[in-house]
């Protein structure tokens, strides 16, 4: 298993995931329709809305599993909040960063992964991803992908609000 990365401007990323005040709140509706969405359109199990802070991903919205948070070095949130564009793994049991992941080997027993990373507004540095994960392995095409960004740019709006 390859951990997740850090990035060397880190402080700088961390101090921007502090400024949404966003950590460790509960959940709320606004975010909870979309996971529920990006299920339903993509018939995966699993999407959460992750916060990446130093040692977690910390899910503000989480459909499909019965967990808040997970460590950050396993995560693949953590991978995905770096990519450029969209992190999808097809297969994790062919993918030599995940195979022997405790998220592939058991529960939730993850075979495939999409994510797009969600920035904060000022600084445009990541500090969370939008995922979904199956437990089968699949194909994503282009439209997916497309349609993944569309609902990420949802999520990024909603993180980025800053509510009374």
């Amino acid at each position: 298993m390859i951990t997740a990365p850090i990035q060397m401007n880190e402080q700088v990323r961390l101090a921007a995931v502090h400024s949404l005040a966003i950590l460790d709140t509960q959940p709320e509706e606004r975010f909870d329709v979309i996971t529920k969405a990006v299920c339903e359109k993509f018939k995966v199990p699993i999407s959460t809305i992750s916060i990446i802070d130093g040692q977690r991903e910390w899910y503000k919205s989480c459909w499909g599993l019965d967990v808040r948070e997970g460590p950050r070095d396993i995560s693949f949130c953590g991978h995905a909040m770096y990519a450029d564009y969209v992190f999808v793994v097809e297969d994790t049991w062919q993918d030599p960063r995940f195979f022997d992941n405790p998220y592939v080997k058991g529960k939730p027993y993850i075979r495939f992964y999409a994510g797009v990373a969600l920035r904060e507004n000022n600084t445009r540095l990541p500090v969370g991803v939008l995922c979904i994960k199956d437990n089968k392995p699949r194909k994503f095409s282009l439209d997916n992908i497309n349609k993944l960004i569309e609902f990420a740019k949802q999520a990024e709006i909603e993180i980025n609000k800053k509510l009374p």
